[in-house]
């Protein structure tokens, strides 16, 4: 019966010669197990406020691009402008009483040139303008202790990437060191979790398959979580739009051996594929049910078996 079929298939195709034959042997192939990545950022850093104080401006949100050194939002300690006001007023009255002493030490000189005053005199006068300047140079410290401090105000993007969190609003209560906005950069990747089962048959350096791209496997995490091994991969070109965001991946876990052809030597004929093979030295057609194609090849599941013989058939010009 299978002969006969075989015969009326071959009576309805045209004329057929044979070349190109082709020995069929087991090939390895590569076993590939679909899962989910996720996209995210290589660094999450957070932009921390300096100063505590209130949040009187708000420059960006989420999914903003920002640069490493662009100020992102400013707070204000109203308590540092008084303080500058009180260090501003000691300084006034500092270098009054500089001026002061200093004077007095000009006229403690001219006297002691007259021999009208005595040495111990001009030492206290001089002293005396001596402990004026060394305090007027401390205040004028402290007073950029509290400039920086006004400075600090501030908020600075540790990083260059894109705004991933915003938790506060403008108006808000801030404390030194609460996070502003969390930047996500230095490059996106995908980060898979893997049943533990496949941990062994993974390795740095294979390629992994996405949707329309080609990644390499660049890091396993040795801890398994839930069951699950932690793996990154780098794709090239990868989207940011939305961190978080899932894709779906094929892995390598494994190889089997199977029958693997060339595409172009499948026959379609009435919903039907075929393979042209020799028998008794001459061809037939076999029907076959062929697996998902890939570079060209594609991976027979039934109708050939180890040792059979692929011949090339084109069709023959006819009236």
């Amino acid at each position: 019966m299978k002969r006969l079929m075989t015969a009326i298939l071959l009576g309805l195709l045209p004329s057929i010669a044979a070349a190109g034959d082709i020995p069929l042997r087991p090939s390895p192939v590569t076993e590939w197990k679909a899962v989910y990545g996720r996209i995210e950022a290589r660094d999450r850093v957070p932009a921390r406020a300096r100063i505590g104080g209130t949040l009187t401006q708000l420059t960006v949100t989420e999914g903003d691009l920002v640069t490493a050194g662009q100020a992102l939002a400013t707070i204000v300690d109203e308590k540092l402008d008084f303080q500058l006001g009180a260090i501003d007023a000691q300084l006034t009255s500092l270098r009054s009483q500089l001026e002061n002493a200093e004077t007095e030490l000009q006229r403690g000189e001219e006297l002691l040139a007259r021999g009208v005053t005595t040495v111990q005199r001009l030492d206290a006068l001089r002293t005396q303008v001596e402990v004026l300047t060394g305090q007027i140079e401390a205040t004028t410290a402290n007073r950029r202790v509290i400039e920086q401090q006004t400075a600090e105000g501030t908020v600075l993007a540790p990083a260059t990437g894109r705004v991933l969190d915003v938790p506060v609003t403008k108006a808000a209560v801030l404390l030194p060191g609460e996070a502003v906005a969390t930047i996500g950069g230095g490059g996106f990747f995908l980060r898979l979790a893997i049943p533990e089962r496949h941990a062994t048959a993974l390795e740095v350096g294979a390629d992994i398959q996405i949707e329309g791209a080609t990644g390499t496997l660049v890091r396993i995490y040795p801890q398994i979580e839930n069951g699950r091994v932690i793996a990154d991969v780098e794709v090239a070109g990868l989207p940011d739009a939305f961190v978080d965001a899932r894709v779906l991946v094929r892995i390598p876990v494994g190889q089997r051996m199977a029958l693997v052809i060339p595409q172009e030597r499948l026959i379609t004929r009435q919903g039907l594929d075929f393979v042209a093979v020799l028998h008794e030295g001459a061809p037939i057609l076999k029907t076959v049910v062929p697996g998902v194609a890939q570079d060209g090849m594609v991976e027979i599941l039934t109708g050939l078996t180890a040792g059979d013989v692929l011949t090339d058939i084109q069709e023959a010009n006819h009236e």
